[in-house]
C-alpha cells in the first residue's frame, strides 16, 4: 500500500514507520523535516509544515494514498483541516485520538471503545473528543473514511514511564532515584495503570491500515499488562539498583499546588493516571488476533534505562522540579502550607 504518515518522528509514530517499511509498503511522510535522520532510508519525505492548509493542498494535489495516518491533530479545527484536505485523496484517514478522552471520574474501572467520551480535568483531552466528534460527523454526513484509534500510556526507549515529572520528562525522577531522593507518587501507589511497548502498538496499528473494516470505528491499542504505580516505580528502582523511596501524595493536593508552581497535574492526574483502568483491547484482537503484549515492562524499562543512561541527550536536568518536589516533600513532613 502507499500510505502517507503525518508527523512519523514522535515516540509512537516512528515505530509505526518502520513497521511499515518492514512489511513492504511505500510510506511517505509529512513534516518539516527537522528530526527525519531516524526514519528508514526508504521513506520518501514532504518537507512541509502539516498546519499551512495551502501548503499541504498544493503539495499533495495529485497524490493519493490507501491510508493516511496523522499523528499531529490536537483539536476541532485541525480536524476541519485534515477532511478539507484529504477527502478524496486517500481510501481511510486514521487519527491518533488518546484513552484519556474516556469518562473522568470513571464510572468502570474497564473501559472498552464503548465508554462514555468526558474529561473535565483535562483540555488535552476534551479537544481529542471535539476532534473525533467532527471525523465521525464527516463519515456519517459525507464519508469521510476515518478510523480512530486510542491509546494509552506508550512509551519506547527515550522516555521511562513515571506518574509524575516536570517539563523535562522522566530523567528527573531517574536523577532522584539515583541521588537517593524520595520521588512522588500518587495516592498511595496503588491504582492500576496500563503501559504499552511502542513495538507492540506498532503491531496492533498496522492492523487497522488499509482495513476497510476499521472504517467508521473506534480502537483502543493499549498493551495487556496492568499494574500499580507502586510495581512500575519498584521495577525502575530495581534495575538502578536502588532503594525505592515513595512519598504518597493526594492527587488532588498535586493537582492544587502544581498550579502555583506552573505544573497541569490535574490533567494528567485527574483527568488520567490518577485512575484505575483496565482497557479492553478485545475488538482490536477480532481484527488483528496477532495483537498482544510482546515486551513486558520489566523488559521494555531494561532497555530504556540502558538507552537514557548512555544517551545524554535524555539526560535532560529540571532543577525546577526537583526544588518543587523538595518543597512538596518537606510541606507533608512539617504541615507546612503550600497552597
Amino acid at each position: 500500500m502507499k500510505i502517507l504518515v503525518i508527523g512519523g518522528t514522535g515516540t509512537i509514530s516512528l515505530s509505526v514507520v518502520r513497521r511499515l517499511v518492514e512489511n513492504g509498503h511505500e510510506v511517505w511522510t509529512l513534516s518539516r523535516g527537522n528530526n527525519n535522520s531516524e526514519l528508514p532510508s526508504i521513506v520518501k519525505t514532504i518537507v512541509c509544515d502539516a498546519y499551512n492548509e495551502d501548503d499541504v493542498k498544493t503539495a499533495i494535489e495529485d497524490m493519493s494514498f490507501d491510508s493516511v495516518c496523522d499523528w499531529i491533530c490536537y483539536n476541532k479545527e485541525d480536524a476541519l483541516k485534515d477532511i478539507r484536505l484529504y477527502k478524496g485523496h486517500t481510501k481511510q484517514f486514521i487519527f491518533t485520538s488518546s484513552a484519556s478522552a474516556y469518562h473522568k471520574p470513571v464510572n468502570n474501572y474497564v473501559i472498552t471503545e464503548g465508554t462514555t467520551l468526558s474529561n473535565p480535568y483535562w483540555s488535552y483531552s476534551r479537544n481529542k473528543i471535539e476532534a473525533e466528534e467532527t471525523f465521525l460527523k464527516a463519515y456519517k454526513e459525507n464519508g469521510f473514511p476515518i478510523t480512530i484509534v486510542r491509546p494509552s500510556h506508550t512509551y519506547f526507549e527515550r522516555s521511562i514511564p513515571v506518574a509524575i515529572h516536570g517539563n523535562n520528562g522522566s530523567w528527573s525522577v531517574i536523577q532522584r532515584m539515583l541521588e537517593g531522593k524520595k520521588i512522588l507518587v500518587p495516592g498511595d501507589g496503588t491504582s492500576l495503570w496500563h503501559l504499552t511497548w511502542a513495538q507492540d502498538f506498532a503491531i496492533g496499528y498496522i492492523g487497522l491500515v488499509g482495513n476497510r473494516k476499521a472504517i467508521g470505528e473506534a480502537y483502543n491499542i493499549t498493551g495487556d499488562e496492568v499494574l500499580t504505580w507502586n510495581t512500575i516505580l519498584e521495577t525502575v528502582a530495581s534495575i538502578l539498583g536502588v532503594e525505592y523511596k515513595p512519598c504518597y501524595v493526594p492527587s488532588t493536593f498535586l493537582s492544587t499546588v502544581g498550579k502555583k508552581y506552573g505544573y497541569d497535574f490535574e490533567g494528567s492526574l485527574l483527568g488520567d493516571k490518577a485512575h484505575s483502568v483496565v482497557f479492553d483491547n478485545s475488538k482490536l484482537k477480532r481484527l488483528v488476533p496477532e495483537f498482544t503484549t510482546k515486551t513486558l515492562f520489566f523488559e521494555g524499562a531494561e532497555r530504556t534505562i540502558k538507552y537514557m543512561l548512555t544517551h545524554s541527550e535524555c539526560q535532560k536536568e529540571d532543577c525546577e522540579f526537583d526544588s518543587f518536589c523538595e518543597k512538596v516533600i518537606k510541606a507533608l513532613e512539617t504541615a507546612e502550607n503550600l497552597i
